[in-house]
C-alpha cells in the first residue's frame, strides 16, 4: 500500500548576525564568510515574500548594489542569477561570488553607501511544522493543493530541492511512488520564473485534473 502524502509548512525566523558591508568589496567578502543560512535568507525568501508581486524573484544583493550603491550593471548581473537552478546553497554562494569576483575588480571607483544604508547580513532559522492535511490518492492530493498555505506549497515545491539536493521535489517524489510518473515529470518541468506561487498552485491542479480525466 502506498504511503499517504503528509503536508508540512515552515516558518523562517530572521536574525541579524552583526556583519555589515559599506561597499561592493565588503559585500563580496561577507558573502564568502557568512553561514549558508544567510545566503538562503537574502535570496530564497523573495520567492515566498513576493509571490504575489514578482513572478521573477530578485535578491537582496542585487537590490543593494543597484539601488544603494548605484552599481546598476553589477546589480543586473546579480539579479540574473537563476536561484532555482541551484540545488545546494553552497553552489549558489559560489555563483554569486563568481559574479562579484569578476565585477568588483573592474570598478573604476569603489562607491560607499550613505550612512544608515549599509548592507546588514541576516540569517534565517527554519522551523518545520506538520499540518493536519494528508492525501492518500491523487484526487485527495489535488484537493489539498488547492487549500494548503503558500508557505506549505513553497516548502514542498521549492525548499525540497535544497533538502533533496536534486531536481526532484516532494510532490514529484510522491507522485512517482503512486505510479503517476507522467504527472510527476510534468510538474518537474514547470518553470517557476514564469508564474507566481498562486499561479503555480493552479497549474499543478490543472495538470492533475487533465491527468485524471485522461485516466
Amino acid at each position: 500500500m502506498n504511503e499517504p502524502f503528509h503536508f508540512y509548512t515552515s516558518l523562517h525566523l530572521p536574525f541579524m548576525i552583526g556583519l555589515r558591508a559599506r561597499n561592493a568589496l565588503e559585500l563580496l567578502e561577507g558573502i564568502k564568510s557568512v553561514p549558508a543560512s544567510s545566503i538562503y535568507y537574502h535570496t530564497h525568501r523573495f520567492l515566498l515574500e513576493h509571490h504575489y508581486l514578482l513572478p521573477e524573484p530578485s535578491n537582496d544583493f542585487a537590490y543593494w548594489t543597484s539601488k544603494i550603491l548605484g552599481l546598476v550593471r553589477v546589480g543586473e548581473r546579480l539579479a540574473s542569477i537563476d536561484i532555482i537552478s541551484f540545488n545546494a546553497i553552497e553552489k549558489l554562494r559560489a555563483g554569486i561570488v563568481s559574479i562579484l569576483g569578476n565585477e568588483v575588480p573592474r570598478l573604476r571607483k569603489m562607491p560607499e553607501c550613505p550612512d544608515g544604508e549599509e548592507f546588514h547580513f541576516m540569517l534565517s532559522k527554519t522551523v518545520i511544522l506538520p499540518t493536519p492535511i494528508v492525501a492518500g490518492t491523487l484526487d485527495e492530493f489535488l484537493e489539498a493543493v488547492g487549500h494548503i498555505s503558500i508557505s506549505s506549497l513553497y516548502f514542498h515545491f521549492f525548499e525540497a530541492r535544497l533538502r533533496l539536493h536534486g531536481d526532484q521535489n516532494d510532490f514529484t517524489l510522491w507522485l512517482n511512488s503512486i505510479g503517476e510518473t507522467d504527472l510527476a515529470e510534468q510538474l518537474s518541468k514547470l518553470d517557476p520564473y514564469t508564474m507566481t506561487l498562486e499561479e503555480l498552485r493552479h497549474r499543478i491542479i490543472r495538470l492533475g485534473r487533465k491527468r485524471r480525466f485522461r485516466g
